[in-house]
């Protein structure tokens, strides 16, 4: 059966530089189904999915939801768990919270300040859920693309398995990269895993750091294999002065130190053959991204 990872892996489409720019991730705990908009299409209240999804509008932020692994309750009522992170290199938090009252979640969030906040804020919505200080959010909604289901629900399983309650591990809606699954987002620290080996959390599996830009994605990366790091680590990545990123050119330039030693490190945007972005769209033009050290 031809699927959109089928194409992916044939295709050879990088992982890197792939993870959504998300600063900031919310997400909520509603069991039972999900449909492809699952904030609106869920048994959530469509009125509360839709000013939660209005939360991270023109901002690096994620907003979804969770469930847990395999089975679980189909209700409506009672107290849920909210998980709130922060990436930034600086400033990495998780958070993990019961709200009892959902529909005034989404006036009780205040993203701005979560953004600056380098802790996680006293005034959170909810009451503290003591638990690990990391989750593992992996994508298995079959109605935004069966190849997260069919191949992300192995993995929570497993995830969970090997997690000896150590981390918290989830199901969510919606990671993006579906062509990539199984994939994953690890909180705080905001990296995004993918592929057939996505679940050993190497770095021929990472996806990209979230809280970055997707070519600063690929600079850390690059500079992370030259060091022969065997999983991603945050390093300090900052755009070179009078790089091109943002002005619709095909290259930048960026400064990634580790320790002492600081990389330039040269992105170039390379036009690669169409390929679908999920099972059941037509093929699209896409752009990978190379890195070059000097």
């Amino acid at each position: 059966m031809t699927t959109c990872t089928t194409i992916r892996a044939a295709t050879g489409e990088p992982l890197a530089g792939t993870a959504p720019h998300a600063r900031l991730w919310i997400l909520l705990e509603q069991p039972g189904p999900w449909g492809r908009d699952a904030l609106t299409e869920s048994h959530l209240p469509a009125e509360t999915g839709r000013a939660l999804a209005a939360l991270g509008e023109g901002l690096p932020v994620r907003v979804g939801l969770i469930r847990s692994v395999g089975a679980h309750a189909d209700t409506t009522v009672g107290a849920r768990t909210l998980l709130v992170a922060r990436t930034d290199q600086d400033a990495s938090w998780l958070a993990t919270r019961r709200v009892d009252q959902v529909q005034v979640l989404p006036d009780d969030l205040d993203i701005e300040a979560l953004l600056a906040a380098d802790a996680p804020p006293q005034g959170l919505p909810g009451d503290p859920e003591p638990g690990p200080s990391q989750a593992l959010l992996v994508c298995t909604n079959a109605k935004r693309d069966q190849c997260c289901a069919v191949l992300g629900r192995p993995l929570a399983a497993s995830l969970v398995q090997g997690s000896n309650g150590r981390v918290q591990v989830w199901e969510t809606t919606h990671t993006s990269g579906h062509r990539f699954a199984p994939t994953f987002v690890s909180l705080p620290d905001g990296y995004l895993f993918g592929g057939p080996d996505a679940a050993a959390r190497g770095l021929d599996a990472c996806r990209g750091r979230s809280s970055l830009a997707a070519a600063a994605q690929v600079a850390e990366l690059a500079v992370l294999r030259r060091l022969d790091a065997s999983s991603p680590t945050a390093l300090e990545v900052r755009e070179a002065a009078g790089s091109a990123e943002g002005r619709s050119t095909t290259g930048s330039t960026w400064l990634v130190t580790a320790d002492t030693a600081t990389f330039t490190v040269d992105v170039e945007r390379v036009p690669g053959a169409e390929r679908p972005e999920s099972c059941g769209k037509g093929p699209v033009p896409f752009y990978s991204m190379t890195a070059a050290i000097r």
